[in-house]
């Protein structure tokens, strides 16, 4: 049902595969980025801007035209080379003492049209577009996506004895404390059973990078329409992705902040929550995290309480209905707090689960908020309830941590 395909990767030699990976091109902003690199870091190539001085506009053709520069520099210099025949790969990630194991592979643009690969956030044309000049430019997918797929024993197995009986090419924990691991696969009649067997799988899920997912489709189209003499055979008729099992995935909370009370006080304001939520004050200590589905966290005013949804507000039976981030949107934002459109309205922001429920504090604290929430994780059967439906997840719902590593492999579209 699916099409994945083993590819001639270009990766780095194991003495540089620390340096040269990266963490992706939208978790840190161009100073950060100019910070962070060292001379081979992928970050050059990916964030090219940050090697003007001062830092450019990342969307202009010097920039475009530097990215193309430095990728040809570090297959020069070394610091990437080309695989001589087509593999698979196991890109494994390791955060808290938990790892879980993807395969690296190239996958059909046509399943991407053809909702086989399936999306739960919509995309921004402009953002796609972004993506798809630097797809073009370098005739090449530089960063993967991350996807997953319903898990498959006999795929678990061939992987973990993969794992257990080879040695990893590149192992290495990074600045940020996450452990990335690599093998190769390299035998031919193992990578034609993944084949046969990922044929089976009705559907893939794109989890994180949905932007250039739909940018390396939508190249891989284009290169299919000005080609008189395409086959379908063509190298660029796939992309880059690592796959991973759904049971090994796990999904964090996505908690939100907001500057103002839209008038209320903190009495009314908790006067008015009391009609859809159960409120008890949980005191000044210890952060309340949310414990299980339709309970929330909230931090106001100096105290941490927590909301239970009353039966009525949620709706258990719909995909939507059912998501904590649709009865907060509801009952919440919008009801009492003013608050329509989560993608533009400038009195809220969103805080990755990963910094922790005393970030919420923090910015309420500061003063530069009023009111903090925290939300119960999204599962992985929620996302692919939400995605078979032919549904779009709220804003800012899912968040996947440890994020891929850019730049252990890349895909060339020739």
């Amino acid at each position: 049902m699916v099409r994945i395909k083993p590819f001639r990767g270009i990766r780095p030699p194991a003495e540089h595969a620390a340096e040269v990976a990266s963490r992706p091109y939208d978790v840190l902003n161009s100073q950060e980025a100019k910070e962070e690199a060292t001379e081979k870091s992928l970050l050059h190539i990916i964030k090219p801007e940050i090697d003007f001085d001062p830092i450019a506009d990342e969307h202009t053709q010097p920039v475009y035209d530097k990215a193309v520069e430095n990728f040809k520099r570090w297959q020069d210099e070394g610091w990437l080379v080309q695989d001589d025949t087509d593999k698979y790969y196991v890109y494994a990630q390791t955060m808290d003492g938990r790892t879980q194991y993807g395969l690296v592979a190239a996958c059909h643009f046509g399943d991407y049209m053809q909702n086989k690969i399936k999306k739960h956030e919509l995309t921004r044309p402009d953002k796609e577009e972004d993506r798809m000049i630097h797809v073009r430019n370098q005739n090449a997918n530089i960063e993967p996506v991350f996807f997953s797929y319903p898990a498959v024993p006999e795929v678990d197995e061939i992987i973990h004895r993969i794992v257990t009986e080879q040695e990893p090419v590149y192992d290495f924990t990074a600045a940020d404390g996450f452990g990335h691991h690599f093998w190769v696969i390299d035998d031919v009649a193992v990578q034609e059973r993944i084949t046969e067997l990922f044929k089976d799988i009705p559907a893939l899920y794109v989890a994180d990078g949905h932007h250039r997912t739909a940018a390396a489709a939508r190249v891989g189209q284009e290169k299919m329409e000005s080609n008189p003499n395409h086959t379908g055979d063509e190298e660029y008729n796939y992309f880059l992705a690592v796959i991973f099992p759904d049971n090994q995935l796990r999904i964090i909370d996505y908690n939100r902040v907001v500057k103002d009370l839209n008038g209320l006080t903190p009495e009314e304001f908790l006067e008015k929550l009391a009609v859809d939520f159960e409120v008890e004050d949980c005191g000044t200590e210890e952060p309340y995290r949310p414990d299980r589905l339709h309970n929330f966290g909230m931090y106001l005013a100096g105290h941490w309480y927590s909301l239970t949804a009353k039966p009525g507000t949620y709706d258990d039976n719909d995909p939507i209905g059912v998501l904590d981030v649709t009865v907060l949107s509801n009952r919440v934002l919008d009801a009492l707090l003013g608050i329509k459109d989560l993608r533009t309205d400038k009195r809220i922001d969103f805080v990755g689960g990963i910094r922790g429920l005393g970030e919420l504090q923090r910015r309420v604290d500061s003063g530069e908020m009023q009111v903090a929430f925290a939300l119960y994780p999204v599962s992985m059967q929620q996302l692919i309830d939400i995605a078979d439906s032919g549904n779009i997840m709220p804003p800012k719902t899912t968040w996947f941590e440890p994020k891929l590593r850019s730049g252990l492999v890349i895909h060339s579209l020739d």
